[in-house]
């Protein structure tokens, strides 16, 4: 294929991705972002063994374990009794499979500094409201109908709540989700808790809370831990409303171990009310445009895996096009390679989610007792570690990526 101009809408890690692998292809890259200064969104999120594979893919492996944080299991246990109703381990596989848990911020800035180090322009400050293809290219508009950009493709990478999707041809199936999130990040070191898991805490389904370390945002930072409590997003200004204090008591409540985190909270401001959807666009593109990322897919949090699946859509683009005729036939297979394995897991976060978020006693019920007991039977392990992991089919070869051999990795890293 020729060399192709583009455009990529959006700087966040799938955006940044994306521009990386397409400039080392040879194409003529440029970012657009609506933030003066672009910076990430959000507090922590846990790298899979499939977004590791990207990020080592990219020679940026070195950089994201500095800053990041191992996680060897997911353990979740009753708020009442102190049963444990979740224990994934990543060592159920063979491989020497592993989690690592991230800031936003360590992320983006890994993706970012490589970026610029390699000298790819971004332009900041400039809001994308449609985009238009006339005669083989594709023209971006900001909203007052200017021209910002002309590209032989566009990629939408700009999130959840894109604006591109909605002026496109293309229309996503969007469903809302009631349950949201409040998130804060917060320093760990010299506080008990377990440096290599994911911990949470649950009462029934309606109260979820968690402690996720992260590492450290920046090279000589000190460590943080992503703190989390679900709620109904409909319901998160009355919790405000009663006030800041009665909110953490009900914490301290649940799990009173969490108090050395909960005094560094001080400020609503502090929290972020993370809001979810299951969103999908189909076919994933349209006359030259094509949506990675949470534009094509997006799903609520319970199996980690958004900003992973972003990553593997990036490579899997920049895979699709180096091997087609031309650029219909490279989007066409993009949307094929991720298909599978994107609607997968789609339907895996549509299926679990309710056990960690919802209203229904039963299901809480029956997740407490009847799976958290199937959950420990073989080959239950393997597959919870698999789903967990991202792997439970393979998303590597369709990319044009070969998983990393986790053991040498581990003591390379260590």
């Amino acid at each position: 294929m020729k060399r192709l101009d583009i455009g990529i809408a959006g700087a966040g890690p799938a955006g940044l991705a994306a521009a990386l692998f397409l400039a080392r292809a040879g194409h003529r890259v440029e970012l657009i972002e609506r933030f003066d200064q672009p910076s990430p969104v959000g507090s922590g999120l846990l790298m899979q063994p499939t977004g590791l594979t990207v990020l080592d893919a990219l020679g940026l492996s070195s950089a994201i374990h500095t800053l990041g944080n191992r996680i060897d299991r997911l353990h979740g246990a009753d708020a009442r009794s102190g049963r444990t109703v979740l224990d994934v381990r990543y060592d159920a596989l063979s491989g020497g499979r592993y989690g690592l848990a991230v800031h936003r911020a360590a992320l983006f800035s890994v993706l970012h500094d490589a970026v610029v180090a390699e000298g790819l322009p971004i332009r900041t400050g400039i809001t994308l409201a449609k985009a238009e293809t006339r005669q083989s290219r594709t023209a971006l508009h900001d909203p007052d109908g200017e021209i910002v950009g002309d590209y032989d493709l566009v990629i939408d990478a700009t999130g959840a709540r894109s604006q591109l999707v909605a002026a496109s041809i293309v229309s996503p199936h969007i469903r809302e989700l009631p349950w949201g999130a409040f998130w804060a990040t917060l320093d760990c070191d010299g506080i008990a808790h377990d440096a290599r898991a994911l911990a949470q805490r649950y009462d029934a389904a309606k109260v979820m809370i968690g402690v996720l370390p992260v590492g450290r945002a920046h090279a000589g930072g000190g460590r943080k831990a992503a703190f989390f409590w679900s709620l109904k997003t409909a319901e998160a200004e009355t919790v405000r409303q009663a006030g800041l204090e009665r909110w953490k008591a009900g914490i301290r409540g649940h799990w009173p171990e969490t108090a050395p985190f909960l005094d560094q909270i001080t400020d609503w401001d502090q929290l972020t009310l993370a809001r979810y959807a299951h969103r999908t666009t189909l076919p994933p593109y349209a006359d030259g445009i094509v949506f990675i990322g949470d534009s094509a897919h997006s799903t609520s949090p319970q199996l980690g895996q958004g900003a992973n699946m972003a990553l593997l859509d990036a490579a899997a683009l920049a895979h699709a096009l180096s091997s087609a005729a031309s650029l219909e036939e490279g989007l066409a297979a993009y949307a094929a390679a991720r298909r599978n394995h994107v609607r997968l897991f789609q339907l895996l976060s549509y299926v679990f989610t309710p056990f960690y978020q919802s209203d229904s006693q039963a299901i809480a019920w029956l997740r407490d007792r009847l799976v958290a007991t199937v959950a420990k039977i073989p080959p239950a392990p393997q597959i919870l570690a698999a789903i967990v992991s991202g792997t439970l089919t393979d998303p590597f070869a369709r990319a044009g990526l070969e998983e990393c051999r986790w053991q040498e990795k581990a003591l390379r890293e260590a």
